[in-house]
C-alpha cells in the first residue's frame, strides 16, 4: 500500500511550510514516528514524523514552499524491513561502501563533459553570471549541483591574492523570513521610543548568594534573574495597564492578566516562547517554566502555541555581553524590556562613592499607545522592584517566597 504523507497543519492561520531539511534519503526504510524532515513555518521550526514504516519517496526538495495539506513523500507501507540492523547500524555498516563509491566518482568525473546542471544550479549561476561550463560537477556523472553553483566564483582574469575568496549563497528560512518582515513593519507601523534606566543589582546579588544553593536543592531549578525580572515585570503592568495593552485599529486592547514572552536562542534563530498567567506563578514557578521553554527551544521542540498571544516580551541581551540596546517591539505588542550585563561601576550611594553591579535596562514602546508618564513609570517601577525585591517581591519574606 502506498501512503500519501502530506503536510499537517502547525497551526491557525498557517498555510503553508518550506521543506528545511529531509533527515532521510529517497529510497530509505523508515520506522513509523521517525523524524524524517524538518520543516519551517513562518512561526516556528517543526519535526515531520513518519506516519507508518516502509520505503520513502520524496516529492519535495529542501527550500521548497509547500502548501498545508500537499503531499510531500511517498511510504511503501508493503515494503520489508531489510534483513539485519537497524537503520542507524547499517547506515554505519554502508558508511565505508559510500566512501569508496564517492572516491570512485571523484576519479571517474574528469572524463565526463562540463556543463551539464540541475535547474537550480543553472539559476544561481544565471544570477552570478558564471557559465556552467567552467565549473566542474561533483554530482552523478559530473552533474553540477547547486552545492556546486553556490560555491562557484566568477573569474575575473587577475592575479590570485592567495587568500581564501569564497562566498556562499543560501536562502533564508522562512522563520528568519518571516522575522526579518516583521520587524521592518514594527519600525514602519509604530511610533517607536526608548527609554533608559540603570539597576542595583546588590540586592538580588545578595539573595542569590544567600537562597541560590536551598532552592536548587529544594525545587531542581537555579535561582536565576529571570524570576525576579519577570515578577517586577508582572507588578509593573499591573501599575501601568497601557503597557500591558495592544491597539487593534481604532480599539485599544486591555489584558487583566500577564502572558509574559521571552527570547531565547534557539537552532534556528531567535524564538520567543511564553510564559502564561506569569501573575500567579512564584519564584520557582517562573524558573521552572524559563528552563522548560529554554530548552524545548533549543531542541527544536516548541510549539507554535506556546509562542502566540504574548502580552510583553523581556529579553536579555544581557547574556552575550551587551551593554546597552534599544530592543525592538514584538507585535502586537506594544512594549518589550531589554536586560543588558552586569558590570560592577561606582555610584554614589548616601554620599559617598562605591562600587556596585549595574545593570542597564532599556523599555521601547509603542508611542501611540503609550505616554512618556506610563513608559517612565513602568521602568522606574521595574527599576523599585528589583533594588528592593524584599519589601516589592516577597513580602518582606524571602524564606516563604523562595520556598513556595
Amino acid at each position: 500500500m502506498i501512503l500519501e504523507m502530506k503536510v499537517p497543519s502547525p497551526g491557525e492561520s498557517i498555510t503553508e511550510v518550506e521543506i528545511a531539511t529531509w533527515l532521510v534519503e529517497d529510497g530509505d526504510y523508515v520506522e513509523k514516528d521517525q523524524a524524517i524532515a524538518e520543516v519551517d513555518s513562518d512561526k516556528a521550526t517543526l519535526e515531520l514524523p513518519a506516519e507508518e514504516s516502509g520505503i520513502i519517496t520524496l516529492k519535495a526538495e529542501e527550500g521548497d514552499a509547500v502548501a498545508v495539506g500537499a503531499v510531500v513523500c511517498l511510504i511503501d507501507t508493503s515494503a520489508k524491513k531489510p534483513d539485519g540492523a537497524s537503520p542507524q547500524k547499517e547506515a554505519a555498516k554502508e558508511e565505508p561502501a559510500k566512501k569508496v563509491e564517492k572516491t570512485v566518482e571523484i576519479e571517474k568525473k574528469e572524463t565526463y563533459a562540463s556543463g551539464a546542471a540541475s535547474p537550480a544550479a543553472k539559476k544561481i549561476l544565471a544570477e552570478k553570471g558564471i557559465s556552467a561550463t567552467s565549473i566542474k560537477g561533483t554530482g552523478k556523472d559530473g552533474r553540477i549541483t547547486k552545492d556546486d553553483a553556490i560555491k562557484a566564483t566568477p573569474s575575473m582574469g587577475s592575479p590570485s591574492t592567495g587568500g581564501v575568496r569564497g562566498s556562499e549563497r543560501k536562502k533564508l528560512s522562512m522563520l528568519r523570513r518571516k522575522v526579518a518582515e516583521r520587524l521592518v513593519s514594527v519600525k514602519n507601523e509604530t511610533a517607536m521610543l526608548t527609554t533608559f534606566n540603570e539597576v542595583d543589582m546588590k540586592p538580588i546579588f545578595d539573595l542569590r548568594n544567600e537562597y541560590k544553593e536551598a532552592f536548587k536543592e529544594r525545587h531542581g531549578v537555579g535561582l536565576g534573574f529571570m524570576s525576579f525580572f519577570t515578577k517586577a515585570v508582572v507588578r509593573a503592568l499591573q501599575l501601568y495597564p497601557d503597557v500591558n495593552s495592544m491597539i487593534d485599529g481604532d480599539y485599544k486592547v486591555s489584558y487583566d492578566f500577564q502572558d509574559i514572552s521571552i527570547a531565547v536562542s534557539g537552532p534556528k534563530g531567535l524564538m520567543v516562547p511564553v510564559i502564561r498567567n506569569a501573575e500567579n506563578l512564584t519564584f520557582r514557578g517562573v524558573e521552572a517554566e524559563v528552563k522548560r521553554l529554554a530548552i524545548r527551544a533549543r531542541e527544536g521542540e516548541i510549539t507554535v502555541d506556546e509562542m502566540t498571544g504574548g502580552t510583553f516580551t523581556i529579553t536579555n541581551g544581557g547574556v552575550f555581553g551587551s551593554m546597552l540596546s534599544t530592543p525592538i517591539i514584538n507585535p502586537p505588542q506594544s512594549a518589550i524590556l531589554g536586560m543588558h550585563n552586569i558590570v560592577e561601576r561606582p555610584v554614589a550611594i548616601n554620599g559617598a562613592v562605591t562600587i556596585r553591579p549595574i545593570m542597564y535596562v532599556a523599555l521601547s514602546y509603542d508611542h501611540r499607545i503609550i505616554d512618556g508618564r506610563e513608559s517612565v513609570g513602568f521602568l522606574v517601577a521595574v527599576k523599585e522592584a528589583l533594588e528592593n525585591p524584599v519589601e516589592l517581591l516577597m513580602d518582606g519574606n524571602p524564606k516563604k517566597a523562595l520556598e513556595m
